[in-house]
C-alpha cells in the first residue's frame, strides 16, 4: 500500500529546526519524539494518560506488578538493538523455553522448540524501557501527560502551521499552537476519529481503513498463598503457553520473568475472536469467565488472593498497513505505530523512528 504515502521531493521538508506535535507517548510516539529532537527539532507530546508506556503499562498490586499489556518482545531490527544498547541492563532475557502450546483442554498438544530468537523483557516492568527514553523528554518539559487532545486545526496566526486544542483531567483546557508538524502514534482508529471529527483530511487519511486491530481482554490474577516453605509455584511447570482454549490465547507466569516480585502471578489474554465477542460485557462478568478458563487450562483451581481485569480495544492487530509509517510532507500530518507493520513492540519503535527520519 505505498500509494498511500505521498512522496517527499528534495525541496518538501523545509530547513533548519521546526516544531513537531507528537501525540501519544507510547513505544511509537517516545521514539519518534526523541528522534526528531535528537536531529535538534522542537518537540512536544501529548499524552491522555498520567503514565506513559502505552501498551507496555503495567499495573502496580500488593502482590507484585503485572505487565498487563506486551508480555514480552524480540530484537530482529539492528536499529532497535543499536537502540537498546543506550540502556544497559535494563532490559533482561526471559526464558521462554519453556512455552507450551495448549489445546482446548489444556493439554500440551506441542512443546515449542528452543526458540530462535531471545525473549526480553524490561525490568522491573515492562514500560521501564518507554519510560527510560521518555524521560528527557519530560526533564526538558516536552511531554505532557494527563493532556487529551481533543481538536486540531490550523492556528490562526499561522495558516500554514497547526494547533490542538487539549483538555486536561481537572476539565482544564489549553491550546498548543505553532506546529509544522503533527505525528499522531495512536491506534489508527482513534487517528481516524480524531481526523474525521475535526474535518481534516490528510493524503493517507483514507489508508488508515484499510487496518483492522482487535480488543483483548486481560486477567490478572495472584496466589500469595504459594508463597511458603517448600512451594514455589502453583499448577503446571511451564511459565507461559499459547492457548487454543475458546477464550484464552495466552498464559504467562508474571512471577517467572526477570527482576519481578516471587508471588506467584498470572496473566491471562482472551482470545480476540472471544475478546470481540464480549467487548461490552460487565468486567465482573469477564472476570469470572476467564477464571474459570485459566483453571481449566492450569489445574489451578485455588482461589486467588486478587483478581482484577483491563481491556484493551486496540490491542492486536490483525491487518497491517504494510508500510512503515504515513506521513504527509505537504500538510505536515503523520501517523505511527504497530498497526503499521503488525503487533510486535518492535513494530512500534521502527515505525515512529522512520516516520521521524522521513520528517526530520
Amino acid at each position: 500500500m505505498t500509494d498511500h504515502q505521498p512522496s517527499m521531493s528534495p525541496t518538501a521538508t523545509p530547513a533548519g529546526p521546526r516544531r513537531f506535535a507528537v501525540v501519544g507517548a507510547g513505544m511509537a510516539g517516545v521514539a519518534c519524539a526523541r528522534t526528531l529532537a535528537q536531529a535538534g527539532h522542537d518537540v512536544t507530546v501529548l499524552e491522555k494518560l498520567p503514565r506513559i508506556g502505552g501498551r507496555t503499562g503495567s499495573l502496580d498490586t500488593a502482590y507484585g506488578s503485572f505487565d498487563a499489556g506486551a508480555q514480552y518482545f524480540t530484537v530482529r531490527d539492528e536499529r532497535f538493538e543499536r537502540a537498546l544498547a543506550t540502556v544497559p541492563g535494563l532490559c533482561r532475557r526471559w526464558s521462554a523455553s519453556t512455552v507450551r502450546v495448549l489445546d482446548p483442554l489444556g493439554r500440551v498438544a506441542a512443546a515449542a522448540p528452543p526458540p530462535g530468537e531471545a525473549h526480553w523483557v524490561a525490568t522491573p516492568t515492562m514500560d521501564a524501557l518507554v519510560q527510560a527514553w521518555g524521560q528527557p523528554l519530560i526533564n526538558e518539559g516536552r511531554l505532557h501527560t494527563h493532556t487529551a487532545v481533543t481538536h486540531i486545526e490550523h492556528d490562526p496566526m499561522r495558516p500554514l502551521a497547526w494547533q490542538l486544542r487539549t483538555a486536561s483531567v481537572d476539565g482544564g483546557t489549553r491550546t498548543y499552537a505553532g506546529f509544522d508538524g503533527v505525528v499522531f502514534a495512536l491506534p489508527a482508529p482513534l487517528t481516524q476519529a480524531l481526523l474525521a471529527e475535526c474535518a481534516v483530511a490528510p493524503a493517507w487519511g483514507e489508508a488508515l481503513a484499510d487496518t483492522h486491530i482487535a480488543p483483548c481482554w486481560t486477567l490478572m490474577l495472584a496466589f500469595a498463598q504459594a508463597v511458603r516453605p517448600g512451594l514455589t509455584t502453583l499448577g503446571p511447570q511451564w511459565n507461559a503457553a499459547r492457548s487454543t482454549h475458546h477464550r484464552v490465547a495466552w498464559l504467562a507466569r508474571e512471577s517467572s520473568k526477570p527482576g519481578r516480585a516471587q508471588i506467584e502471578r498470572w496473566t491471562v489474554q482472551a482470545s480476540p475472536q472471544w475478546s470481540a465477542e464480549h467487548l461490552n460485557d460487565d468486567p465482573a462478568r469477564i472476570r469470572d469467565k476467564l477464571t474459570r478458563a485459566f483453571a481449566e487450562i492450569t489445574g489451578i483451581h485455588a482461589a486467588p488472593t486478587h483478581r482484577q481485569v483491563r481491556c484493551w480495544p486496540h490491542a492486536q492487530t490483525q491487518s497491517p498497513l504494510g508500510q512503515p509509517f504515513v506521513w504527509d510532507a505537504a500538510t505536515g500530518l503523520g501517523a505511527c505505530g504497530d498497526w503499521c507493520l503488525g503487533h510486535r513492540l518492535e513494530d512500534a519503535f521502527v515505525s515512529g523512528l522512520s516516520l521521524a527520519l522521513a520528517a526530520a
